[in-house]
């Protein structure tokens, strides 16, 4: 099947087809051959991570979340997925530790958000007082 697949995105599409038709051990034997091909898709590991989860086994779905936290580190939605399949493997330590760095994720977005929109405002501010000092230069003159 793999080598019909042109992009990780259709890859990626074909596992989850897979998976749906209730052809888990294959959609994860596929995801594993496109992570070897694609070893930085994110969304890869957390579709390993939850079909392993579906399997039962709890390693593969672990190790395959902290390998998709660590690709996505400013994305809340990867750890707070984390957290979440944590818990259902019985790992409530480290699913407290991956709902901690989902806020620490959404806090540092936030922050980046408010420092944009300042720098934004000041921008138009200093725009603002150049047209000012150009007009009362023209009016002068």
């Amino acid at each position: 099947m793999s080598e019909e697949i042109k992009s990780k995105e259709e890859w990626y599409d074909a596992c989850v087809a897979l998976q749906q038709s209730g052809e888990l051990a294959q959609a994860i034997s596929e995801l594993k051959r496109m992570l070897a091909v694609y070893p930085d898709y994110a969304l890869g590991y957390l579709a390993l991570a939850v079909f392993s989860q579906d399997k039962g086994d709890d390693q593969t779905t672990l190790e395959s979340m902290e390998k998709a936290c660590e690709l996505e580190q400013d994305d809340p939605f990867y750890f707070t997925a984390f957290s979440s399949l944590a818990v259902k493997c019985g790992n409530h330590e480290l699913a407290e530790e991956a709902l901690m760095k989902a806020q620490e994720a959404r806090f540092a977005a936030q922050l980046r958000k408010m420092n944009e929109l300042r720098k934004q405002e000041l921008r138009e501010r200093d725009e603002t007082a150049e047209k000012e000092e150009t007009e009362e230069t023209v009016a002068d003159s």
